[in-house]
């Protein structure tokens, strides 16, 4: 919202322009029809499309990480690790942003970077392309016999084991950290290429478009680029329905659905389509100027012909007031022109501990930590979260997340911009308002602790509390058959609701293919663990709680949508808390915080608490490679207790910033009183 000093700027500005470019006003209006590239309407839409683009890319990551995982044998902490990496190489440069400001040529160095974020996308995949196929059946390498070597065969299991070892060479090792190595790249790349596309955009959007007309160009950027994410997992629940190989698949097809626990989607086939698209967007920006002719009295006009434009206007200013940091982050080169970057770089602490010291810019900046922490969690790890404790398959859970999660957050997000400009709401109310959604978040996710399954029996594995004694529980059962310890096909005794890792491990001898409801079905027979029958099915067995993951994921996405309210008011907080010419300053510091302490550890935090509730790993060479099996209310419990310690952090900080904004407007009263009653002795 304009002042009157910003208002008079802005009128002085329109006078100053009228009188200084009087004579090439005419041409630049006769030039922008025919020149393409000298409209900012034209810049607007390109830079709508790459940014959408580029979030594809960054997005996809976080909707296939547990399908990475098992491809590569990663834990958690791993992935939470590669998943965060990009945002290292776009804090190391941030403030190279913030200091060349307009010095450059902006939409070159956009096109430059998006460039850069497209070679990133290309290095994901690469892994793919460089690697062996993915066999799911370790002990075979011919996949149309991988249904007979997980039997109770023990005269030809003993020289498998012997395979096994010699695969496990220097070289192998090797080539595993090479694929992670150049998806870490990859990721760095990807961070600092995005770095100069979103200030440059929109400053010079800012710069060349009519000042009325400037937040309705950015209310439509933000508009189209919060899609990104959303598109992001729908093109990973998309892509991850596909096997993995399906550019090579073997003869006679695979032995695999989604729903097996071995299955690999195509994680690498959207990165390739995201970055066909960030190419695209890319072209245009190498044609457009360093600097192109201002718009005039566009808006003037309309409102002119169409009596319903200062409507549309509002909602534009509505829709960018929730990214207001974005451009104002932009304006850190405001302070840069007239120093060195080495002076820049020796000023910056100084300015960043100042700013520290100032108590609601601090708890403000802390409690966004808080927030950003547990969307951050959220974003890359519910997917796996909800694959495990629901046994879905990994394209449902990223479905859940792309229609349901992120469009509520978007929808929190404009609602918290459109209270505090329809209420206009004072610092006081704005804290009160942050408390309130931090406090409803919290009380949302309270119920999330006890909506979940607990891990069925699992042989050898886990102790079934409820299970039935009898011969499967038998520990001796398959000690005939040699079976190797890290195979992995496992087989479901439905009956007894008992899971073992292989048909060897049940003792299984034989198998059949039956056609069920259309669909191939395999059974192994004549099962020595299991009663009855004696047959069990192949693959996991399924939960008994997958009623309850719409509750959930309900739950959680009202709770993103309420915590996504508190975006605009604790962000105004900062603006009307510190002095006027430290806003750029607190804004540019408050982003960098963010990535630092929140987008960065995060991850890394997520994933470290889940593969400490693993309880049988896979071995690669002897390492521990990626967790097969959890238990499900230590995972639930670990995962959704971060979401509750993080909440109640955001919501201990509001608190205190409205209690040291009340304890200042009793000071500031107590001030008046004190002065109007010494003006009344006066008199």
């Amino acid at each position: 919202m304009p002042d009157r000093d910003t208002k008079t700027t802005m009128s002085t500005e329109d006078t100053h322009e009228s009188k200084v470019s009087m004579e090439p006003q005419d041409s630049n209006q006769d030039a922008q029809p025919r020149g393409l590239f000298h409209n900012i309407k034209f810049f607007v839409l390109c830079h709508s499309i790459l940014q959408l683009a580029q979030l594809m890319i960054s997005g996809y990551l976080k909707s296939s990480i547990s399908t990475v995982e098992k491809r590569f044998g990663l834990s958690s902490q791993t992935s939470g690790l590669l998943a965060a990496f990009n945002e290292v190489g776009n804090v190391s440069l941030i403030l190279l942003v913030s200091y060349f400001g307009s010095r450059v040529h902006r939409p070159r160095m956009i096109g430059y970077g998006a460039i850069l974020v497209a070679l990133a996308g290309l290095l994901m995949a690469l892994p793919h392309f460089i690697s062996e196929p993915y066999r799911y059946d370790h002990n075979s390498p011919d996949r149309s016999q991988d249904l007979d070597v997980s039997l109770c065969l023990p005269t030809t299991l003993a020289p498998a084991a012997a395979v096994s070892n010699d695969s496990c060479s220097s070289n192998t090792e090797a080539k595993h950290l090479t694929m992670v190595g150049i998806m870490f790249t990859g990721q760095l790349l990807l961070g600092i290429g995005s770095v100069p596309i979103q200030p440059f955009g929109i400053s010079y959007i800012d710069d060349f478009a009519h000042h009325s007309n400037s937040p309705l160009y950015l209310g439509i950027l933000f508009a189209a680029t919060t899609v990104g994410p959303a598109m992001a997992y729908g093109l990973g629940s998309l892509m991850l329905r596909l096997y993995v190989d399906i550019d090579r698949m073997p003869e006679g097809g695979i032995n695999l659905t989604p729903k097996d626990p071995r299955w690999v989607g195509a994680w690498w086939l959207g990165f390739l389509i995201s970055v066909g698209l960030v190419v695209l967007a890319a072209i245009p920006y190498f044609f457009f100027p360093k600097e192109m002719p201002k718009e005039k009295h566009e808006l003037r006009l309309r409102r002119k012909v169409l009596a319903g434009t200062a409507s549309t206007v509002n909602k534009g200013e509505e829709l960018s007031s929730q990214h207001e940091p974005l451009k104002k982050e932009t304006g850190l080169a405001q302070i840069a022109p007239d120093l060195t970057i080495v002076q820049f770089i020796k000023v910056f602490p100084r300015v960043l501990l100042r700013m520290l010291r100032h108590p609601i810019f601090l708890l403000v900046v802390l409690s966004q930590v808080c927030t950003s922490s547990m969307v951050a969690g959220l974003a890359i790890f519910l997917p796996k979260f909800l694959e495990r404790q629901f046994s879905i398959t990994a394209s449902f859970a990223n479905l859940l997340l792309g229609s349901l999660t992120i469009p509520l957050s978007i929808v929190g997000i404009v609602l918290g911009g459109v209270l505090v400009k329809r209420l206009h709401l004072s610092p006081v109310q704005c804290s009160l308002l942050c408390l309130l959604g931090s406090l409803l978040c919290l009380l949302l996710t309270l119920p999330l602790f006890f909506i979940g399954c607990s891990t069925h029996h699992i042989a050898g594995i886990t102790q079934g509390l409820g299970a039935q004694p009898g011969p499967s529980l038998f520990p001796g059962c398959s000690e005939p058959c040699s079976c190797q310890p890290n195979d992995f096909n496992p087989v479901c005794d439905t009956s007894a609701r008992v899971e073992y890792t292989t048909p060897c491990h049940a003792g299984c001898t034989g198998h059949v293919v039956q056609e069920v409801l259309g669909k191939r079905q395999v059974f192994y027979t004549n099962c020595s663990c299991v009663a009855g029958d004696g047959a069990v099915s192949a693959g996991s067995c399924d939960s008994a709680c997958s009623n309850l993951i719409l509750p959930f994921i309900l739950l959680i996405s009202l709770g993103v949508a309420v915590a996504s309210i508190t975006h605009t008011p604790s962000f105004m907080l900062i603006l009307r808390g510190v002095k006027k010419e430290d806003k750029i300053l607190a804004v540019g510091m408050q982003f960098m915080l963010l990535r630092v302490l929140a987008w960065m550890p995060s991850p890394v935090i997520h994933g470290s608490a889940i593969d400490t509730t693993c309880v049988h790993w896979a071995l690669s060479c002897g390492w521990q490679a990626v967790c097969r099996y959890y238990d499900h209310d230590l995972l639930r419990r670990r995962f959704i207790g971060l979401q509750f310690f993080f909440k109640s952090g955001s919501l201990v900080c509001f608190a205190l910033v409205l209690a040291i904004l009340r304890q200042q407007n009793k000071e500031a009263s107590m001030k008046v009183i004190v002065k109007s009653s010494d003006l009344q002795q006066q008199l």
